[in-house]
């Protein structure tokens, strides 16, 4: 049963590297990292700290008055994790386990076990899978027993098999070799599925933004989808696609992607890039912001310098939707509201209340209006005016006699399609 599955204690420390010249304030960092652990079912956090720092020592990260200081709070918290949010080397990793006698995870760790804890896609785990491998290669002054694990996770957290085996390189390679083989007779499904989808005159409406935005809630609001909705950290993490028809607009299909994160590990950049692939299909981006969080600014900050890396361009159609308004003070909610008033492309929402939602549809249904999309007529031979009037309009981009008359692969907008039923 669930409840009976021992929990493991854990502490978080936020090292504040004064010398670090892209370090975030130190205390939202430190939440985000306890909210990071929260996110996992098997840790229970019983204390955190901000260790502030001129600089990273080499082989101890911190100084050894710091480290006494701490040993003493873990003994006296029996403590059996300790959480570094923030990069750790195996070496320093491994002397600051000696010193402590607890285990450590670095933030690459721990956002690989939530990971490997969410991912429901086939794809999903095998991504994981490889990103786990491809972390622990460089770590293999210390080796997990992963290949062997018998739970959930990655083993890194807790449960069996902490008996030190040295996976070597050859092994680790080997599984890696095998799973990017599975990944590509996964992917090329995948790629199935979306040319089919391709096929469906439907534009795709994609949710992007940092994790904790409330996507899935809006997901589930305008789907009645069931995506499992948390107030946690990475709560999705396949991309799940449901058909919505708009108000007085087109049918589309609303893609919920995985929350982006700060500092996101480069490993998993490269693992979550097929769940963000979606986004690069889409017509129009909704951009999700938790407003009432202090750091939304800044986290709006990551998610824009993450579209752009994977390629999103300018030119797409991006709707900033700023969610949880909720949540603020009557006041702040009211200046929140008159903004959005005030410019295009932007909407004070709460997807709870679901207060400017019909708004937001209205406004993406209109952004659609000029999207163009594949469809395939027929037409009999006495519509030849018909058939005229597509080439006039240069929307034709096959044109195959049949028995009957012309099968004829229009691209075409909405405006367009209805200008064409008229005639």
């Amino acid at each position: 049963m669930e409840h009976d599955r021992k929990q493991t204690r854990a502490w978080v420390l936020h090292p504040d590297l004064k010398s670090d010249r892209d370090r975030r304030d130190a205390d939202p960092a430190l939440e985000e990292g306890v909210a990071l652990a929260d996110a996992l079912p098997d840790l229970i956090v019983v204390g955190a700290d901000v260790v502030r720092l001129p600089k990273a020592h080499a082989g101890m990260l911190f100084g050894s008055g710091k480290i006494d200081e701490l040993k003493t709070k873990f003994q006296e918290n029996e403590v059996e994790l300790v959480l570094i949010d923030g990069p750790v080397s195996p070496v320093q990793q491994r002397n600051l386990e000696k010193e402590w006698k607890v285990k450590i995870l670095d933030r690459t760790g721990l956002i690989l076990e939530i990971f490997s804890d969410r991912a429901r896609t086939r794809e999903g785990v095998l991504q994981v899978e490889m990103a786990a491998l491809s972390y622990q290669r460089t770590r293999l002054v210390r080796a997990w027993t992963h290949l062997e694990r018998q739970r959930g996770g990655f083993g890194f957290v807790g449960g069996p098999g902490e008996t030190q085996i040295e996976a070597d390189r050859r092994a680790i390679d080997d599984q890696l070799v095998r799973l990017r083989r599975q990944l590509d007779k996964v992917v090329r499904t995948r790629e199935l599925h979306r040319a089919a989808r391709a096929k469906i005159p439907y534009p795709i409406v994609a949710l992007v933004g940092y994790t904790n935005a409330g996507k899935s809630t809006l997901f589930n609001r305008l789907t009645g989808a069931d995506v499992m909705v948390k107030d946690m950290l990475f709560a999705t993490l396949d991309p799940t696609m449901r058909r919505v028809e708009l108000p007085d607009g087109p049918e589309i299909i609303l893609s919920d992607t995985v929350g982006f994160i700060s500092d996101l590990p480069t490993e998993l950049v490269a693992a979550f890039r097929a769940t963000l692939e979606e986004v690069l299909a889409a017509d129009v981006i909704l951009h999700v912001r938790d407003i009432s969080h202090k750091e939304t600014e800044g986290q709006a900050q990551d998610v824009e310098q993450i579209l752009a890396s994977l390629g999103v361009d300018e030119e797409r159609v991006k709707i900033e939707v700023w969610n949880k308004i909720d949540l603020l003070a009557p006041e702040e909610a009211d200046a929140c509201r008159q903004r959005a008033d005030r410019n295009d492309g932007l909407f004070a929402i709460s997807a709870i209340t679901g207060e400017g939602l019909p708004e937001l549809l209205t406004e993406i249904a209109a952004k659609l209006q000029g999207v163009r999309f594949t469809e395939v007529l027929n037409l009999a031979f006495a519509q030849g005016r018909q058939r005229a009037w597509l080439f006039k309009e240069e929307v034709v981009l096959e044109d195959k006699p049949t028995e009957t008359g012309f099968e004829i692969t229009v691209r075409w907008t909405e405006i367009q399609k209805a200008k064409y039923a008229a005639l």
